[in-house]
């Protein structure tokens, strides 16, 4: 676990040369990573996204690839395509697969929800299988593989928003908020001045891999793991777990791939603090991202104008009950 801890601690001092403030996103983005997930990142324009995305795939040595999504991507644009390739010399023709962006560790999908759903289902498709399938063959991605996709959460015209079905094959939904103002004094010295620095290489994709090897490995007491269930089953408003002043504020809740990503990420979290094993507290930490894209509000929460967030606020300060309800 000290080599974790340690690593981070270097990765995100690496960072701090680029990127200023956003601490709680960073580590967000380091958990999701040691479980080797993916993450949606949603935030306003100009808040760094793009940044901090190609300055961890630096600190981390590893591939990096930005894909601009927009209403004409096409999914090969983003796979790959056939290529007839036609050799004079030796009187043959042969299609040829071109390997698209999506053939890169880390992939950034800027702006998700600007593409329809066919382009969006061809990488989705990609990020659960991790391979890709041209022509009946089969390429096997890069290792390790992560997706971390943006969207704009004020501007909507013109947009192809996720289905439930497919946000929740991302881990993480990550918010990024605006920087405090001593940190946008910080941010409009720093980018406004000559001097530009890079961050350093800290990590290489073996590494990487054994980090995320060494994550599942960790051992969790039981008790921990029945809270990480109790909790994402009291999202469901058909569950005796779901307190009855939550159960009319919410129409679906999540499924039980929140429940292994609570375990999973509390577990990362544990990690990045150098301890041997996770407690409720890190159940807890992880909340918010592995649960607010995984819940649907009903109408009386956008009615009483109710985020996500407070909802699942609430569920964590009263504590979760018993799964039969009593």
């Amino acid at each position: 676990m000290a080599d974790v801890g340690r690593a981070a601690r270097q990765i995100k001092a690496e960072l701090a040369k680029v990127i200023i403030g956003q601490a709680t996103v960073i580590d967000d983005l380091l958990a999701c990573l040691l479980c080797g997930g993916h993450s949606l990142l949603i935030g306003v324009p100009g808040l760094a996204k793009t940044t901090l995305i190609r300055c961890l795939s630096q600190c981390l040595t590893l591939s990096f690839n930005r894909i601009q999504f927009t209403p004409d991507l096409m999914p090969s644009d983003i796979t790959g395509s056939e290529i007839l390739f036609d050799d004079r010399a030796g009187g043959t023709r042969e299609f040829r697969f071109i390997k698209g962006p999506v053939f890169s560790n880390i992939v950034l999908a800027d702006e998700i929800n600007r593409t329809p759903p066919k382009t969006q289902s061809a990488l989705l498709q990609a990020m659960q299988e991790h391979e890709v399938t041209s022509s009946g063959a089969t390429f096997p991605l890069p290792a390790p593989f992560f997706v971390l996709a943006t969207q704009n959460p004020i501007e909507q015209e013109g947009t192809y928003p996720l289905p439930e079905a497919q946000q929740d094959r991302f881990l993480f939904s990550i918010e990024i908020d605006y920087p405090s103002l001593d940190e946008e004094k910080a941010i409009a010295c720093a980018t406004t001045s000559a001097e530009q620095n890079a961050p350093s290489p800290v990590l290489d994709a073996a590494q990487i891999e054994a980090f995320c090897a060494l994550v599942r490995r960790i051992p969790i007491a039981d008790s921990v793991v029945e809270y990480a269930v109790r909790l994402a089953r009291s999202t469901r408003p058909g569950d005796g777990a779901c307190p009855d002043d939550v159960r009319k504020l919410i129409t679906w809740g999540a499924g039980p791939r929140a429940s292994q990503g609570l375990v999973l990420a509390a577990k990362a979290y544990a990690a990045l603090d150098g301890r041997p094993t996770p407690d409720s507290g890190d159940v807890k930490r992880a909340a918010g991202n592995v649960l607010r894209h995984r819940i649907v509000k009903s109408f009386h929460a956008e009615t009483e104008n109710v985020s996500t967030n407070e909802l699942i606020g609430r569920l964590i300060d009263k504590g979760v009950p018993n799964l039969d309800g009593k």
